[in-house]
């Protein structure tokens, strides 16, 4: 089995290279799906959230108010360590034993874990390789207004990560995402065919 990770910042395209991988082969698990399913109505996480935050952070019936939480969590940088603190260990444990099941079916498995947030050599060392996806701001800037949010929205939103060049730092591959999905799509065949399956045959069963 081969792990890989796929992150960068919000708007940069992440999500998008992860489809893309998948239609090559790759399981993919999203953290940001994760990441909801742990602060789910009646789960330790959305307990622990509203123990940290309030019940102003939860709705009429009981699930979490993202909106209210991220209005709390975008303008305070100690209120958003704060939150990760609680949730990050409970998706990376959930994320670990996706990754085992998927290992277990397939002993040649490429696993891709599309992680938006990914801070430290410590974190980057649990996969076998690390590919970032970037984009310039305007881009992304572009990308989220066209998703729904305020230009000032997106631009706090992206201030709030960390920049491309620390997750330049981190990775072992770096996919600029400037461009058309065309581009993109060459990029990312390119890099499965010549380093995630040299890298997978080593691994396990080698992947058509």
């Amino acid at each position: 089995m081969l792990t890989v990770a796929v992150t960068g910042g919000i708007g940069a395209g992440k999500s998008t290279v992860s489809a893309l991988l998948a239609e090559l082969g790759a399981v993919v698990i999203d953290s940001d799906v994760l990441a909801r399913q742990v602060v789910a109505p009646g789960t330790a996480g959305l307990a622990a959230v509203a123990d940290a935050f309030g019940d102003g952070v939860l709705a009429a019936d009981g699930s979490l108010d993202r909106g209210a939480l991220a209005g709390i969590v975008f303008a305070d940088a100690a209120a958003r360590r704060r939150l990760e603190e609680i949730t990050h260990p409970l998706v990376r444990a959930e994320f670990r034993r996706l990754r085992d099941a998927a290992g277990r079916r397939d002993p040649g498995a490429v696993v891709v874990n599309d992680i938006p947030i990914l801070r430290s050599r410590t974190e980057a060392a649990e996969f076998d390789l690390v590919i970032a996806v970037v984009a310039d701001e305007a881009a992304r800037v572009d990308r989220l207004i066209r998703r729904g949010l305020t230009e000032a929205d997106a631009r706090a939103r992206i201030a709030a990560q960390i920049s491309d060049d620390e997750r330049r730092e981190l990775a072992d591959a770096v996919i600029e995402n400037h461009g058309d999905e065309s581009e993109l799509r060459a990029a990312v065949r390119h890099l499965w065919s010549d380093r995630i399956m040299p890298l997978a045959t080593r691994t396990g069963p080698a992947h058509e």
